[in-house]
């Protein structure tokens, strides 16, 4: 069987744009030194990180006396020497980090890997030998480290919404459908590992570190320092890969801040693998009771659904997914809660999809389960349930292509040689499911800025400060730059990840494109209006110059995303936020169908072959678009089949905290990928009529597998990962 039969490089349809090759491939490929970690600094010291191996309780004693002997150790930082950081409060308490405990403060321990020392020697192994002989004597509780575990306290989440009277309906409804449904912890293990390098330059601070908003990293170091955000300079031109991750600031970079500040050096760190799953966010746990009835042609009468989300005892993180599931499909009686479960663990944060991804595979799980209560095929049912408006508040869609997603999808998958009894398909020793679940993505947008500009050999550049995370924001700009200053792409650079440009969004919500485009589009047509809004052809250029007197031209403009002068202001303060809301519901969708096989005595489980149809809008490049459709279709398949982050639940500990044991997909795993790129068009959402292309992917996937795996076994599983085991229980 061919490896992705979808042509890498799509042919482009209506509201499409060039499949034009990434801005920097050549880079990439070449392994070109384009990283934070990579920066070359002068002198520089190296920092080693030594992490707790409690969940809870407190330090009794830390002997650092041989580790302080050897030779090459500059100094060992721990709660009795550690230089003062202001603590500040959690993103989602109106602060600046992803994690308010505030290490090293004292000697409580607040969760297993939590930071306790740093080590700075002359070089990284040095400093790596010195943390392993620290001894460390602790006082230890036992923690309460999962979602079911005595001990944890359970808060509402202050995001219930209702509509109707649901018990009255689901109590009167002729098919019923209840069930529990479970996602795992996962963890985001980018290529590129987390790492900070800081240089001080008198009371100025240059920062070196991966992140998806250096506007928002440039401010929230500030404050932590309590120093002015004009001497923060934070550089991060790409990102290795950030998922969510590397969004909100950590208390890793203060700390390296203030120890490089001290010893009057530049100070680098690089984190390792493991110490990456607990001193950065990651994806919580949640538990999910969803109960739908129906009358007995398959309409919705009553969605109920109460979710659970883990989260550190500090702070209050939730997605609350809930707010998009209520939009899928016309129900007259909705209720709706969420909980959050306040566990021994750090704090989790955002990962590819946040809300989205757990939530609708509970709903689209359940609605494949409704579908076979009623008999009535699961695509039919969602078709008999869509909807324009909102089932809660009766806002419109600016578009919804659903059902042509569902339609593509299914003829080019091959739904209809599905056999309806589970259990039935076979091929040899292998049980065949088929499996199809809607996906879904809210189209987000924020403020942004950027400057570009343009000479009269028809060079041009466009400038500003948002992060590419291997979206591919940069060929974005420049694709979008060329056609609106009507120049060739390659004579266009693009400048981002530095704080000294125009600030951008943050990349993450799916809405570089959305955001930065608009910018750009802004600025050209500043550019388009010196030219009495006819933009010259490339060889006209030199004499249009000419004729106004100019010999370069340069605009910055400023896209608010409908919030006017505040959202500007806010941006440059580095806070997320979008503007104005919209008086009409903005959503991408698309379907997910998979084939899976199970052997009949192994339970064996594979996946030979995947299709994905998605509506974004307005497609720039359908390269880069397929790209990421590709990636979060298998990013589902793993968060079916393989994604866990394994905890010892009596010690609160991650167990599988590598690549050797934390499973991910390899080329093998997935044979076969069919995308399709249904084209639609949305004047409404933004500027540009796009929508978000990154998270879309691998919302439907898990769900669509699930539903195929039920299928070809008649053994439903709920609890994700589906594994071996649960299919032999």
């Amino acid at each position: 069987m061919n490896f992705f039969p979808t042509k890498p490089v799509p042919d482009s349809q209506t509201n499409m744009g060039r499949p034009a090759a990434r801005y920097e491939a050549r880079a990439k490929v070449t392994g070109a030194p384009i990283y934070a970690a990579d920066a070359t600094v002068e002198n520089p010291l190296f920092a080693y990180l030594l992490t707790g191996s409690i969940a809870k309780g407190r330090i009794k004693s830390l002997d650092t006396q041989a580790a302080e002997k050897l030779a090459g150790v500059i100094k060992i930082f721990s709660a009795h020497n550690m230089p003062a950081r202001k603590a500040v409060k959690h993103m989602m308490a109106g602060g600046v980090v992803g994690d308010s405990v505030l290490p090293m403060a004292d000697g409580e321990i607040y969760y297993d890997g939590q930071i306790i020392a740093v080590v700075v020697a002359a070089s990284f192994e040095t400093a790596r030998h010195a943390a392993h002989i620290i001894e460390i004597d602790y006082d230890e509780e036992t923690p309460a480290a999962d979602i079911d575990a005595a001990g944890v306290k359970t808060v509402s989440a202050d995001a219930d919404q209702s509509t109707g009277d649901f018990d009255r309906a689901f109590a009167s409804a002729d098919v019923k459908m209840e069930g529990v449904y479970y996602t795992a912890s996962q963890h985001h293990n980018a290529m590129e590992l987390f790492s900070t390098t800081a240089v001080w330059h008198g009371d100025e601070l240059t920062l070196y570190g991966p992140s998806q908003f250096v506007y928002g990293l440039k401010n929230s170091i500030a404050a932590q320092l309590e120093i002015d955000p004009a001497k923060v300079h934070v550089i991060n031109p790409y990102v290795g890969g950030a998922f969510g991750g590397k969004g909100v600031m950590t208390q890793r970079t203060a700390i390296i801040a203030v120890i490089a500040r001290e010893l009057g050096q530049p100070v680098k760190l690089v984190a390792t693998r493991e110490q990456g799953f607990t001193i950065a966010t990651y994806r919580a746990e949640t538990r999910h009771h969803v109960r739908l009835g129906a009358d007995k042609n398959g309409k919705l009468l009553a969605y109920g659904h109460e979710g659970f989300e883990l989260s550190s005892r500090a702070d209050s993180y939730k997605v609350a997914g809930t707010s998009n599931t209520v939009e899928m499909y016309a129900c007259p009686n909705i209720l709706t809660r969420v909980n959050i479960v306040h566990a021994d663990r750090n704090t989790p944060g955002f990962m590819r999809s946040p809300p989205e991804m757990p939530y609708m595979y509970a709903l689209e799980s359940a609605m494949d389960e409704l579908a076979e209560k009623l008999e009535i095929d699961p695509v039919e049912l969602r078709r008999i349930n869509d909807t324009q408006v909102s089932p809660i508040d009766g806002r419109p869609y600016t578009s919804r292509s659903l059902m042509e997603c569902f339609d593509q999808a299914a003829r080019s998958f091959g739904w209809n040689k599905r056999d309806a009894k589970p259990a039935t398909m076979r091929d040899g020793d292998w049980l065949v499911g088929y499996g199809c679940a809607t996906a879904v993505y809210p189209t987000n947008m924020m403020p942004s800025a950027a400057t570009v500009s343009l000479t009269p050999d028809g060079k041009a550049s466009v400038k500003v400060a948002a992060a590419e995370v291997g979206q591919g924001a940069y060929s974005v700009a420049q694709q979008l730059a060329a056609d609106l200053l009507n120049v060739p792409m390659d004579s266009i650079t693009v400048e981002m990840g530095n704080s000294l440009l125009p600030p951008g969004p943050i990349a993450g919500g799916s809405m570089t494109t959305a955001s930065i485009g608009a910018a750009v589009k802004l600025a050209c047509e500043q550019i388009a209006a010196r030219f009495g809004n006819d933009m010259p052809k490339a060889d006209e250029l030199a004499a249009a110059f000419a004729r106004i007197g100019a010999s370069q031209i340069e605009e910055y403009a400023e896209f608010s995303a409908g919030g006017g002068a505040d959202a500007i202001k806010s941006l440059y303060a580095g806070k997320i936020g979008g503007g104005a809301q919209k008086k009409k519901l903005m959503f991408a969708f698309g379907a997910n169908f998979v084939e899976v096989r199970v052997h009949r005595l192994t339970r064996e489980i594979r996946v030979p072959r995947m299709t994905g149809a998605f509506a974004s809008g307005r497609i720039i490049n359908p390269r880069t678009t397929r790209s990421q459709y590709l990636g979060g279709m298998i990013w589902g398949m793993e968060s079916a089949l393989m994604e866990a982050s394994e905890l010892d639940k009596k010690r609160g500990r991650y167990t599988n905290s590598n690549l050797a044991e934390y499973l991910i997909a390899v080329n093998a795993d997935i044979p076969h990928v069919d995308i399709i790129m249904v084209p639609e068009t949305d004047t409404e959402v933004n500027p540009l009529g796009v929508k978000g292309v990154g998270e879309l992917g691998n919302v439907g996937m898990p769900a669509a597998i699930a539903n195929a795996v039920y299928h070809a076994t008649g053994k439903r599983i709920r609890d994700l990962p589906i594994t071996i085991d649960k299919l032999f229980g």
